[in-house]
């Protein structure tokens, strides 16, 4: 019998938690993802330890974090905040812990028990799992859908979760197919960009640190030369450009400056000194070792695993000169290439490398309380499908469990 109360299309993180919502309500339901297993983007999430929500007790802060929708994520998180994902998680067996920026993380630091703890939720309320075929067709009269076409196949349901996310990790499954459904319904769909995602740069130096990360260290940003914005933390370098969280949540506002003629950037690893102080920090390093060559006493200024690659910048100098030899403006020559490090932004990376993109049904077309659309009756629409900027750090999952959840209440 291909006729159940619930549709769900889509077995990422909110889709499947629609669908066992909907299942522990009674509901006949059918998850339906066209990649061979449920959750492939929640399973490398975080780097694999799944980066699970943001800890932030105060709704009113957290919901900042979501630009121009907070306003409208008011009703859903009140029903469905932190506090219950941290309640739903933990009284299935898996304890979660806080880190840095209060993002949570499973103590086992392992996706894949997320992921179970969601496999274990389908299967009490027994939904039904179609997997490793696509939906070719979503079928419409008037102003409800009338079913899906899977093999050929027509499925009906009362009602139908739209949860086939964005498209960012299109190697996941996330290619954009619920965008080109919610036009056939009647939403107005806003183009993705990515928006959580590394930078390209031109520089050799950066690539070939591949890998290292710069600690503690301040990035500004500079369009057409001036000056536009800065950010502190950690700057991972890597074989196209420089990646890491800190990057990661600077991608919106860099790519609004790419609009211009030059983008640029330094990186000053010494933050906490002015130039002055840092060069009497360096001349007293090379007072206590004068008769030591460069290359060996730069290792205790430079960032780790950078000396030798950061001498090339300032070419000037031989890295096998004796530190009593170097000059006073060798010295302070190598003091602002510390203060910074020159970087030109050439883009951002494509929507294959990133973690989160935007577009998606603007949410005013959506009844945010039940997350029912409003231009088909029998619709619920969830996660990466709603045009929500969010940065990296939780927010994203969070998303899809508050939405996830609502829907698969009120479906």
């Amino acid at each position: 019998m291909n006729t159940y109360d619930v549709i769900v299309l889509g077995g990422g993180a909110s889709g499947m938690m629609a669908a066992g919502r909907a299942g522990a309500r009674g509901k006949r339901v059918l998850l339906i993802e066209k990649k061979r297993r449920l959750g492939e983007k929640l399973r490398i999430t975080g780097g694999g330890r799944c980066n699970i929500t943001n800890a932030e007790e105060d709704t009113g802060v957290l919901l900042k974090k979501y630009g121009n929708a907070a306003d409208f994520l008011h009703s859903p998180f009140s029903k469905f905040g932190v506090g219950e994902t941290f309640s739903f998680f933990e009284t299935r067996g898996l304890p979660l812990k806080i880190e840095a920026n209060k993002r949570a993380f499973p103590k086992t630091e392992r996706a894949e028990d997320v992921y179970k703890v969601l496999e274990t939720y389908l299967k009490e309320g027994n939904v039904e799992i179609k997997k490793g075929l696509p939906v070719t067709a979503i079928e419409k009269k008037g102003n409800s859908i009338t079913g899906v076409i899977l093999g050929g196949v027509c499925y009906t349901a009362d009602s139908y979760i739209i949860a086939t996310g964005g498209v960012s990790h299109p190697e996941t499954g996330s290619t954009g197919d619920g965008f080109g459904w919610l036009k056939q319904l009647g939403h107005s769909v806003q183009d993705p960009t990515p928006t959580i995602v590394p930078l390209r740069t031109k520089e050799s130096w950066s690539k070939k640190l591949s890998g290292v990360s710069l600690k503690d260290c301040k990035i500004t940003f500079f369009a057409n030369g001036e000056r536009r914005f800065s950010k502190k933390g950690n700057v991972l370098l890597t074989h196209f450009g420089i990646s890491g969280p800190l990057i990661l949540n600077s991608a919106h506002q860099v790519a609004d400056l790419l609009h211009e003629e030059s983008v640029t950037a330094a990186i000053d690893t010494y933050p906490l000194m002015d130039l002055g102080i840092l060069d009497k920090h360096i001349s007293s390093v090379f007072d206590a070792n004068k008769n030591k060559l460069l290359r060996n006493v730069f290792k205790e200024i430079a960032p780790e695993g950078t000396s030798e690659v950061l001498l090339t910048l300032v070419p000037e100098i031989d890295p096998d000169t004796k530190v009593h030899s170097v000059t006073k403006g060798q010295r302070r020559m190598l003091a602002e290439m510390l203060k910074a490090l020159p970087l030109t932004i050439q883009g951002l990376m494509g929507l294959d490398r990133a973690v989160i993109a935007d577009g998606g049904v603007d949410l005013v077309e959506l009844d945010m309380r039940s997350m029912r659309s409003r231009r088909c009756e029998n619709a619920f629409i969830t996660g990466d499908l709603l045009h929500i900027v969010r940065p990296s750090g939780g927010y994203s999952l969070q998303l899809c469990w508050t939405t996830g959840y609502l829907a698969g209440e009120n479906a």
